[in-house]
């Protein structure tokens, strides 16, 4: 058996423990539930995902990847003798759903954990009932300011980088490799917007010449991406998820607008972009011509390895798995995301030990150097919950490898520096050894 990596003690960053005082309080006010979803032989863990509804089709796969994860470090023994149940509710990507099935997930499956609750949106509905429910909340599935905040919100953790320290590499990237360029924006008209647009702007003020949001409620795009063609944007950084990213290439194909497209990690999966094409295509002159000519040249910034980046050895170990627990689904970038997600859980439960509760898994959290998959630094102490710090820039060319046009950097969401690093980054085959025996 190749062990997975994935349970070494080797997954994310340097943190300092919980203050005693914070931990015996916490402890004493949550005494009865720090080890609610555990029992000898398993542990319950819960997600809220977008299964259906405007972002599924860019994030359906973030729950399977995740999945597949799980289900081989359970056929190899769990951990600590503990089989991971993982139970994936639908919301839609509605808030009101996402109250509803994170109701159901505390009080009827009685989970441990949430983890990587996906969406802005949505898991900025339920943060607060899980902070005041005592509820480990890890790795939030959104590149929103708002998981990073340890006073008002201790059990949360954010995973992806966040949107401003994103759009501040893309804003640099742009500012020193298009030096000429007029810029114009397209984004979803929540937290996604003015987040991304702090990082940007931070290098481009002067350079942006549009501004365009949209409702990720509401599937058309026409006067938006009429309007940036009109400002003459040279460049059209679309801070979108992928179903929007795709419609708007489309669209703009369609009336002769053909700006370089840059996107976010989260909106920049060439794989469910070009599905996603090909199926707005149909019936309309578009329908000819081969999705990946859409997305030939798109820049994407990214902090974990990509799926089309098959040298990468994360990558090759993941579609193993893949292959083995998803076969017929489609290996994408999201697929990757939830995969990364479940390792560095799964090393979490590894440290804790077999005595597993709630303050301990926090503490633990908040004491280990992690490093694995992810490409930057991931930060998650008891000051810092922010995840990961920085990203690479990559171009997309049709039929070959993604082009590595900016090694990865890192930086803050403010005004700080942007740096490259050294990171002792592992292999699946270099990390401690879990031994399928839990």
């Amino acid at each position: 058996m190749r062990s997975l990596g994935i349970i070494s003690s080797a997954l994310a960053v340097a943190v300092l423990a919980a203050s005693c005082a914070d931990s015996e309080s916490a402890q004493d006010d949550t005494a009865s539930d720090i080890t609610t979803g555990v029992t000898d032989d398993s542990v319950v863990i819960g997600t809220h995902q977008p299964l259906t509804g405007s972002a599924s089709p860019g994030f359906v796969h973030v729950s399977t990847g995740a999945s597949a994860v799980f289900d081989y470090i359970n056929d190899n023994g769990g951990i600590h003798g503990r089989q991971i149940d993982y139970r994936v509710k639908d919301d839609a990507f509605n808030p009101a759903q996402t109250m509803d099935v994170t109701r159901e997930l505390i009080e009827e499956d009685e989970i441990f954990a949430m983890l990587g609750g996906l969406g802005t949106p949505t898991h900025e509905a339920v943060i607060q009932d899980l902070n005041d429910e005592g509820v480990p909340d890890l790795f939030v599935s959104s590149g929103a300011l708002a998981w990073d905040q340890p006073e008002e919100y201790p059990y949360s953790y954010g995973f992806q980088v966040d949107y401003s320290t994103e759009a501040k590499v893309q804003g640099a990237y742009i500012a020193e490799n298009l030096p000429d360029a007029d810029v114009g924006l397209l984004y979803q008209n929540d937290d996604v917007g003015p987040a991304s647009h702090a990082g940007i702007e931070q290098y481009l003020i002067d350079d942006i010449v549009a501004w365009e949001s949209y409702d990720p409620g509401v599937p058309e795009l026409d006067g938006q991406i009429a309007a940036l063609k009109e400002s003459g944007a040279d460049v059209a950084a679309c801070y979108c998820i992928p179903a929007f990213l795709g419609l708007a290439i489309l669209e703009a194909q369609s009336i002769g607008y053909e700006p370089q497209w840059v996107a976010p990690s989260f909106g920049g999966d060439v794989e469910i972009i070009s599905q996603l094409i090909e199926e707005y295509a149909e019936g309309t002159p578009a329908e000819d011509v081969p999705p990946e000519a859409f997305t030939d040249g798109l820049i994407v910034t990214a902090f974990l390895p990509m799926a089309a980046q098959t040298d990468d050895p994360w990558t090759e170990f993941y579609r193993e798995i893949h292959d083995e627990y998803n076969d017929g689904a489609p290996f994408t970038d999201t697929t990757v995301y939830g995969m990364a997600q479940a390792t560095l859980f799964a090393q979490l439960l590894m440290e804790v030990g077999p005595d597993l509760d709630r303050e301990t898994l926090i503490r633990t959290l908040n004491s280990q150097e992690w490093v694995g998959p992810g490409l930057v630094p991931f930060a998650a102490t008891e000051e810092d919950h922010s995840g990961y710090s920085g990203v690479m820039v990559v171009q997309h060319n049709a039929g070959e490898k993604p082009e590595v046009l900016q090694e990865p950097r890192a930086t803050d969401s403010d005004g700080g520096d942007i740096l490259p690093f050294d990171l002792d980054r592992p292999g699946p085959d270099e990390v401690a050894l879990f031994g399928g025996t839990g």
